[in-house]
């Protein structure tokens, strides 16, 4: 478990970095403690020489000590263009290896080093240098191998353990560090999401941004924001339950009593007044209407929303009915007008495809009456193949960007103080129930345009089960 937490997977990849850089640092300092020892072997062998030269003539025991002291077998001086073999032992086995100190590079001492660590064998090297203090242009010794190889693994070792030790207490400073920085802010974040999930709707569960490290203090504003605004859709999600149901109570009532009303007005198409005659028809589809719209608010109250009657009828007359009601709605300053051509048949629900049309007429007449000045509202249709297309347009204002962000949102898209912004919100509905889209084409300062898209096409019933 614990190597899943952040803290801990932190503490194991900082000891494993920290031992690969040191990897990579022991390789050039096992080849500089190397030419170190040689360098060592050739001063302590120029030493032993002098001491030779002081004395003149050395009995062999005290050769043999000097050398010994120096960890050679022979030096050998040069001076004045002449090689001299001050000291000498005998050696035990020819030079295998010679290797002048005076002018390597990195890269060969480096080879030289690792050549040595993988060699174990005891043999006998040669090793030429600059001597210290100007005693001469060269100094050579020769020395065994085995004791340099020793002390390489032995410094190796070290530099691990050391490196070990190192990276232990850098990663344990750093766990210590990222716990307190990072995971107990990271821990208080996800403490604040349950006690928000626990009761989103109790604002002491809010988190409040406190973090001094920017990135997480973005994440804490940034939550919430989050909260703050589900908290609010959550309050609004309640409230349309609310109305809802108090909707379908009044829905409910409504349409018993525009039923009673329906029976009137189909009485009243016998009249002899040839006004009321003319007029009832009118009256009799306008009731009509309003039961079947209470009767699909109780279903959608319910959440079943009830799916369009898909029919082929003729648009133009839907179109006159739109544009006849809305005139006897209409102060007269507004003229509505249709370009539907003739025997223009469609597939869709004829009562849910007038009330979009009629949503969205009235929308254009109700903003350019609210301007007080002249206007028209116009209802157009065209193939396009594919597709049927009617488009309503209007020379109105234009809408305001506000409402174009939440265009089709319920209760976020109206314009008219005390709109509801239901209208586009169902119309919206109505038509992607019908497997169309409802769009925006334009609105601006010369006016506002929408466009209703049918499909053609028809989805049966066994595509739909596959």
């Amino acid at each position: 478990m614990f190597l899943k937490t952040l803290s801990g997977r932190f503490l194991i990849l900082t000891m494993i970095f920290v031992m690969a850089a040191e990897i990579l640092i022991l390789v050039p300092s096992i080849a500089r403690y190397r030419h170190d020892y040689l360098t060592d072997r050739l001063e302590r062998a120029q030493i032993a020489s002098l001491a030779n030269e002081a004395n003149g003539t050395i009995d062999a025991e005290l050769e043999g000590e000097l050398l010994s002291n120096a960890g050679v077998y022979n030096v050998t001086l040069r001076r004045n263009q002449i090689r001299q073999l001050v000291l000498s032992s005998p050696i035990p086995t020819p030079i295998t290896g010679t290797y002048d100190l005076r002018d390597d590079s990195a890269w060969v001492l480096i080879r030289d080093a690792m050549m040595r660590l993988t060699n174990p064998a005891e043999e006998v090297i040669r090793v030429m240098g600059t001597p210290a203090r100007d005693g001469g242009t060269l100094i050579e010794v020769t020395l065994p191998s085995y004791p340099l190889r020793l002390a390489m693994l032995d410094y190796g070792v070290r530099i691990l353990l050391l490196s070990f030790v190192i990276s232990a207490v850098t990663a344990a400073l750093l766990f210590f560090a990222v716990r307190m920085l990072m995971v107990q802010p990271i821990r208080g974040v996800v403490g604040a999401m349950k006690s928000y999930a626990a009761a989103p709707e109790d604002a002491r569960n809010m988190i409040v941004p406190k973090a001094g490290i920017r990135e997480l203090h973005d994440a804490e504003t940034a939550l919430l924001q989050l909260q703050t605004d589900l908290t609010g859709a959550l309050k609004q999600k309640t409230r349309l339950a609310q109305l809802g149901e108090a909707v379908a109570k009044i829905s409910h009532d409504l349409r018993n009593i525009l039923t009673v009303a329906q029976l009137f007005a189909d009485r009243m198409e016998g009249s002899a007044d040839p006004t009321v005659a003319r007029m009832a028809p009118k009256l009799v589809g306008s009731i009509g209407r309003a039961v079947n719209l209470c009767e699909n608010t109780l279903a959608f109250g319910r959440a079943e929303e009830p799916a369009p009657r898909m029919e082929r009828f003729d648009l133009g007359p839907v179109v006159a009915d739109v544009i006849e009601g809305e005139t006897i709605g209409s102060d007269g300053q507004v003229e509505l007008s249709a370009e539907v051509p003739s025997d223009f048949d469609i597939r869709a629900d004829r009562e849910q495809l007038f009330r979009v049309i009629t949503n969205l007429v009235r929308n254009g007449r109700q903003a350019i009456e609210a301007t007080g000045n002249p206007g028209r509202v116009s209802v157009s249709a065209n193939d396009q193949g594919g597709e049927w297309q009617i488009i309503v347009s209007d020379d109105g204002p234009g809408l305001p960007p506000k409402a174009r962000e939440h265009l089709f949102s319920a209760f976020q898209g109206s314009v008219r103080k005390g709109g509801t912004g239901l209208g586009l919100a169902i119309a919206s509905e109505i038509v992607r129930g019908h497997g169309g889209r409802l769009d925006l084409l334009k609105s601006d300062e010369a006016g506002t345009s929408f466009l209703i898209a049918l499909p053609k096409t028809v989805v049966s019933q066994e595509a739909q089960v596959a």
